[in-house]
């Protein structure tokens, strides 16, 4: 495979344009940017292909920017020849330092580490910089240590970078990327990215787990914040800027220089497009649309010289892509001439047919060279190591990938660099949340916002008159920043982890008592002067990956609160402005109707008084910023349509759409018809509010071959009594069911599933099964217990005797151990059964899927203890 820099030939130069042809009118198929009226036609041989087959001539052919430099080249040359066999494993094993420390590296001469969404120094989501930088140091100095033998080879330190240096306290938070699409300014990306990487320096990590080109298709995808847009055009540019930002340009002097650091690009590829936006799904596209829509940021990072390509979770029709070797090796190695190399996710490789976390030579003979072990990395280096002994793993797919590896770090000149700290930024922790850095951060969000509605030319406001702000999102830095900020899933911090940055309500409160105005703070709308204007500030939690999944597009489905607080202040006679929070796109008809105007403000980051910027005038009255923003998402135009390629598809607001204020900002009323019927619940919620999820039943078994009651009204009862249901209030009226065992006969209280539930990564993801019950009555005696699917029972009685009597608590069920008593958790048809041999009353208002931090007790699994 190639790795020199040169121009393309003149059959490649054509191939590009083809590929570039074909792109243009996917485009204009999906409804998207009309195709120019002299794009030529797509040639015959770019058919639609839809049975998973790989055509690597049919890829565009790229000139890998990064000259040869022979010097380099001699020194690994001389390196690998030099190398143990041991060493060169060690190289392809990259673990999280939450399971891995500084003697492991010393003693299995590890290549990299990384920290994940929620590892950090010492266990503290809110460790300072310095110790960051300390245990920076810590991990090279063990590396370089060849005390006990052993080539001193760096470490390289590869951490999530997602809306700037988002895992430490202080760094300025940029928009997340759904908004910085939204600017259409990739200029602004670039030095974004220049920022993020001089604050990653400061704490001594090289390597920044971004940016992310996926190009959703789906928003009910948890991760399609992350994407730019659901445009393919608009993710090339932006992916190029970003890459150039992060490390420089290839060819100039400071090319990934110790003001820069190297990217991974990702999720290779196709993550974007998965049936249904499931996480981590299938994508069942044709070859053309995977190359064209889904693969068009890796052609303009590749040409920008991007160092690494992050292998993504998904699959393409069926094949795992950490096992595609058609796509990791004849496309993008061999065709697409990356030179850079291929690191893994999160133990990605242990979905692959036939693999397990600690076990996969069938990754790197894929094209994988770096697998991203977190917590596996010691299984995945002894049975790598005993595969390159046997010859699964061949000699000359090691040192390929060795090489690779090995010639970042020459590139990056890590071989001849000090420890981190000694480094030119290393420690310079006044550049977290520098001045000049939220300045810049201020102006993404400024440029970010899109107006969708300004009836009557209410907005811009002025300043100087009496502003009410309210809303759960004004003055909540954890919805503003969201996922992916001082931990995965962006929840449980506090204000004080945010010492440099503005809520939105900090933002209008500094900007009205600065023009004359009065500002108060009212979340709950509960105003103690009647205001002239109301800023509402709402919008989604906090979340990331597939706990941010969603089955329809319903905004915080059965809980009306923002809505009815926007009608209740405009029932006061109150105008309304509403300011949307959110990661994707929402139906949202509702809202925009009761509102004067409504902006959709994305997750905007650490820098508030941006909004601020935008909504008031200065205090002389004439207009501050004006909004800038364009939907880089269609806006759904009901709950149900969510896939933008579905044909016929029409959006509410096209990809595009924006106001200004020179535009005329009235909004016919939107249709408040949502298209979902039956319980509207969030993905993951199988009972509340007294219904079921659709495709869920609630049946009542007795004895073994006796018939089982399908409960369809309450009350109801097994034949025999020894069981029977009836509805009880919580929250509202008969929104819980009461089990009552009469201890006359076993019986059970069943949840089934019709299809059966896919739950493998959120057992993965060590979330629960979260029921919100009251313990009315616990024997004393007897087997109560809680199973699902054909898995062993789990002892349920001694916890629930613990918990308080008679009153409302919730309690966590891990599914990892359902999945450790023998249930499938990818297939399971019985998602619970509770059983019982004695008396027993249980009452029961919800049945979720939630994270640890939604169960205030946790049951005890046996075969964890």
């Amino acid at each position: 495979m190639s790795t020199h820099a040169g121009a393309p030939a003149p059959a490649a130069r054509i191939r590009n344009l083809l590929a570039a042809s074909l792109a243009v009118a996917v485009l204009a198929a999906c409804n998207r940017e009309p195709a120019p009226a002299d794009a030529p036609a797509a040639p015959a041989t770019e058919a639609a292909v839809s049975d998973g087959s790989i055509h690597p001539d049919q890829w565009p052919e790229l000139a890998w920017p990064v000259a040869t430099d022979p010097a380099v080249e001699k020194r690994i040359d001389e390196l690998l020849a030099s190398m143990t066999l041991e060493e060169k494993v060690g190289q392809l094993i990259q673990g999280d330092i939450g399971s891995i420390t500084p003697e492991d590296v010393r003693k299995y001469r590890l290549g990299s580490i990384l920290a994940g969404g929620s590892s950090d120094p010492g266990g503290k989501y809110n460790a300072t910089p310095a110790e960051w930088l300390a245990l920076s140091d810590a991990f090279w100095e063990a590396s370089m240590d060849t005390s006990g033998g052993g080539k001193a080879i760096p470490v390289i330190w590869g951490i999530d970078a997602m809306h700037g240096q988002s895992n430490v306290v202080g760094a300025t938070l940029f928009p997340h990327n759904v908004g910085l699409g939204a600017t259409r300014n990739p200029e602004l990306l670039r030095r974004i990215g220049e920022i993020t990487a001089m604050e990653t320096r400061t704490t001594g990590m090289e390597w920044a787990f971004a940016p992310t080109v996926a190009v959703p298709q789906d928003v009910r995808w948890g991760r399609a914040y992350e994407g730019y847009s659901e445009n393919p055009q608009v993710v090339a540019e932006f992916a190029k800027a970003m890459v150039e930002g992060l490390q420089g340009k290839p060819g100039a002097g400071d090319f990934l220089d110790d003001r820069h650091v190297m990217v991974s690009v990702k999720h290779f590829v196709g993550d974007g497009g998965t049936t249904n936006g499931r996480d981590q799904g299938d994508t069942v596209v044709s070859e053309a649309e995977l190359r064209d829509v889904h693969a068009a940021g890796y052609k303009t990072a590749i040409e920008a010289g991007a160092q690494s390509v992050m292998a993504s979770f998904n699959s393409f029709h069926g094949t795992k892509m950490h096992g595609h070797k058609p796509l990791l090796t004849d496309v993008l190695k061999d065709r697409m001439n990356f030179g850079g190399f291929v690191v893994g996710d999160w133990n990605g490789h242990g979905q692959i047919t036939g693999c397990s976390n600690d076990n996969c030579p069938a990754t790197f003979v894929a094209g994988l060279d770096m697998a991203m072990a977190p917590d596996s990395w010691k299984g995945m280096y002894e049975t790598t190591l005993a595969a390159a002994k046997d010859g699964t793993l061949s000699m000359e797919r090691l040192d390929d990938a060795v090489r690779r590896i090995l010639r970042v770090k020459f590139l990056m000149k890590l071989f001849d660099a000090p420890r981190p700290s000694q480094r030119a930024l290393g420690g310079k922790f006044e550049l977290l949340g520098a001045p000049e850095h939220r300045e810049v951060a201020r102006q993404a969000v400024r440029e970010s916002l899109v107006l969708l509605k300004n009836q009557g030319g209410l907005l811009p406001l002025r300043a100087n008159q009496r502003v009410l702000v309210a809303g759960d999102g004004a003055d909540n830095m954890s919805k503003q920043t969201g996922g992916w900020t001082l931990n995965w899933q962006g929840t449980g911090t506090t204000r004080a982890d945010f010492p440099n940055a503005e809520t939105i309500w900090e933002g209008i409160a500094g900007a009205v008592k600065g023009a004359g105005g009065q500002a108060e703070l009212a979340v709950d709308g509960k105003y103690k002067a009647k205001p002239d204007v109301a800023v509402v500030v709402f919008g989604e939690e906090p979340y990331a990956e597939f706990q941010g999944d969603i089955q329809n597009l319903l905004f915080k489905p059965g809980n009306d609160g923002d809505l009815e607080l926007i009608r209740k202040l405009k029932a006061d006679g109150i105008p309304v402005v509403a300011v949307f929070i959110s990661g994707r796109p929402l139906w949202m008809n509702r809202e925009i109707n009761a509102a004067d105007a409504f902006v959709a403000a994305w997750l905007p980051g650490s820098e508030g008084a941006g909004v601020a910027d935008v909504l008031l005038r200065k205090p002389d009255g004439s207009v501050n910023h004006d909004f800038k923003g364009k939907l880089s998402f269609s806006w759904p135009r009901n709950a149900v349509d969510a896939a933008v390629n579905k044909p016929g598809y029409q959006p509410q607001f096209a990809f595009g759409h924006g106001l200004t204020y020179a535009d005329k900002g009235d909004l016919a009323p939107l249709p408040e018809a949502s298209g979902i019927e039956g319980l509207q619940a969030p993905a993951g919620v199988y009972f509340a509010r007294g219904q079921l999820a659709p495709g869920l039943s609630l049946q009542l078994e007795g004895a073994p071959g006796a018939a089982a009651t399908r409960v369809t009204t309450v009350p109801a009862a097994l034949a025999d009594n020894s069981l029977a249901v009836a509805a009880v209030d919580h929250e509202r009226q008969e929104d819980a069911r009461r089990l009552t065992w009469s201890g006359a006969a076993p019986a059970s209280a069943v949840i089934a599933a019709a299809p059966a539930q896919e739950l493998t990564r959120e057992t993965n993801g060590d979330l629960l099964l979260v029921l919100t019950l009251r313990p009315d009555a616990v024997p004393a005696s007897g087997s109560v217990t809680a199973s699902a699917g054909a898995g062993t029972p789990l002892p349920l009685r001694d916890t629930l005797a613990k918990l308080p009597a008679g009153q409302w608590t919730t309690l966590g069920i891990p599914l990892k151990c359902f999945a450790a008593s023998g249930a499938d958790t990818a297939r399971l048809d019985t998602l619970l059964k509770l059983h019982s041999d004695a008396a027993t009353t249980l009452s029961v208002s919800r049945v979720a899927i939630g994270a640890v931090s939604e169960a205030k007790h946790i049951l005890a699994c046996p075969t964890a203890q």
